[in-house]
């Protein structure tokens, strides 16, 4: 599998993560139906797509990206859709993940092989 298609899977299961765990904190401890099934596909879709680029890319590098990417995803959706607020603590520290994030996909060698 080529790199690109690898990093493709993993944006598609980043995407169905971050709206998984947006639905699960809808469905009311898995009481509501519509958000209960939405959350049990999107973390089913997630996994299915997490798979493919493990056949290519370091198991480490694919978890930080995936976690630190869903992390940033899902405090922004809460913020923007949720109103929750965010202090400066908060912002300095998704900052990180992304530079973490960042830092590991330009120069990180592991991503070579």
């Amino acid at each position: 599998m080529p790199l690109a298609s690898a990093y493709a899977f993993l944006f598609v299961a980043i995407l169905a993560e971050v709206i998984a765990t947006t639905a699960l904190a809808r469905s009311e401890s898995f009481t509501r139906l519509l958000p209960s099934l939405v959350t049990i596909a999107g973390y089913a879709l997630a996994f299915y797509c997490l798979s493919f680029p493990l056949r290519v890319m370091p198991t480490g590098v694919i978890y930080a990206i995936w976690s630190g990417l869903g992390i940033v995803f899902i405090t922004g959706i809460a913020w923007l859709w949720y109103g929750e607020k965010l202090d400066t603590a908060a912002l300095v520290g998704l900052g990180f993940i992304v530079t973490g994030v960042v830092i590991v996909n330009v120069f990180s060698k592991s991503l070579t092989h």
